[in-house]
């Protein structure tokens, strides 16, 4: 009787077992696909990046399946990190194709992705608009950059409620702290550049004026 015990008990983790190391492999697709597709939002390939996205939200659907009855393994860490890269990558796919449109961004039931994943993933997204701020100042567009940090500014107010337990948030009060690093470090870039090229505009106009 005790041998049939175990072995039920086995042939229970072999499937268990089984189960992680396919979910881990989709969790490791979903990171670097949605890696690539950040590479591509920035260099402005808007369509190569819908594509990874979509194939990324594909993947994180067969993970959650493939985990469904496994609640254990969902949540010992790995298919949060998927998502909360999936979320990074969506939210600003959506603000840099919608010129920083903050009201259309999607909501957590239609990423399917935890509560928890999701606000991390929102953490994570002044980053990348700070990134994409400093590339519309290397391209003299300072004034777009605004529209950016406050799309920030408004992450960050949005997060900043959430005081409740690291076991429950995963971290987030730390992401909000280090967004309020960024967002400081970035309106003083934008400043500087905005009053630079107000300067360079009144010497032009000071030359055309001598001339």
């Amino acid at each position: 009787m005790i041998s049939e015990i175990t072995d039920s008990i086995r042939n229970d983790f072999k499937k268990k077992d089984a189960a992680r190391e396919a979910a881990l492999v989709i969790s490791r697709d979903v990171v670097r696909e949605c890696r690539t597709a950040m590479f591509s939002i920035h260099k402005g390939e808007f369509d190569n990046a819908y594509l990874l996205i979509k194939s990324s939200g594909k993947l994180l659907g067969n993970m959650n399946s493939l985990l469904e009855n496994y609640p254990d393994l969902y949540h010992s860490g790995f298919v949060e990190h998927a998502q909360q890269e999936f979320v990074e990558c969506t939210v600003v796919y959506t603000l840099l194709h919608n010129n920083a449109d903050i009201d259309n961004i999607p909501e957590p039931e239609e990423l399917n992705v935890e509560h928890a994943a999701y606000l991390n993933g929102l953490g994570d997204v002044s980053g990348e608009l700070r990134r994409h701020i400093l590339n519309l100042i290397r391209k003299d567009r300072q004034e777009e950059g605004e529209k950016y940090l406050l799309a920030m500014e408004t992450i960050h107010t949005c997060l900043m409620v959430f005081d409740f337990p690291d076991a429950m948030i995963r971290g987030l009060r730390h992401k909000t702290d280090t967004t309020r690093s960024l967002i400081e470090r970035t309106r003083g870039d934008l400043t500087t550049a905005m009053r630079q090229q107000k300067l360079e505009k009144a010497m032009k106009e000071f030359e055309y004026k001598l001339n």
